[in-house]
């Protein structure tokens, strides 16, 4: 039995679903989003929430039950709160710019990269060593930090590249002589 899955969604105020077969379409302050739904799933409106529970009792159904409450509740978050995270760049000379609707990241390469940013994305940065990405689809901000982490990713000598703030890089002791 699914511990998440038992518990119904509540919407908070300010919030509109809609549940029309495995569709689930929510709209709130900050913007809409719609999710289809695993079919192994049923999803229904209670009083002040959403109900979500598996159709019979197979492995795939009961493995698709959390993870579809889950995706509800991520949603009425995204459109009340939004989703935001941050990355670091370490490096000597490295830096970020926002420039209309690119991001431009000088990351050692003999080139300048040019990261086209996503509709439905927002990205700031505060200092030209911080990331700042945020949106109310939290796949979609997570994909995107994702993408531009992996342009230069961290190497653990020196540390150096892009890593998501708070994260801890394990590092290496360099050659003995």
């Amino acid at each position: 039995m699914s511990r998440i899955g038992k518990k119904a969604v509540s919407v908070p105020s300010g919030v509109t679903v809609n549940v029309s077969g495995s569709t689930v379409s929510v709209k709130g302050p900050k913007g809409e989003l719609k999710e289809v739904l695993n079919d192994q799933v049923l999803v229904k409106m209670e009083q002040g929430g959403v109900k979500v529970d598996p159709i019979n009792q197979t492995k795939l159904a009961r493995s698709s039950w959390g993870m579809s409450r889950t995706l509800v509740r991520n949603m009425m978050v995204g459109v009340t709160q939004g989703y935001s995270k941050s990355l670091e760049i370490n490096g000597v000379g490295y830096r970020a710019a926002v420039q209309g609707k690119v991001l431009q990241l000088n990351l050692g390469y003999s080139h300048d990269v040019n990261y086209a940013i996503p509709i439905g994305i927002e990205i700031k940065t505060p200092k030209p060593t911080e990331i700042v990405i945020s949106g109310i689809n939290k796949q979609q901000v997570g994909q995107v930090a994702a993408e531009i982490r992996d342009w230069r990713g961290p190497e653990p000598y020196k540390g150096k590249g892009i890593k998501y703030a708070g994260e801890t890089i394990f590092r290496k002791e360099g050659k003995k002589k």
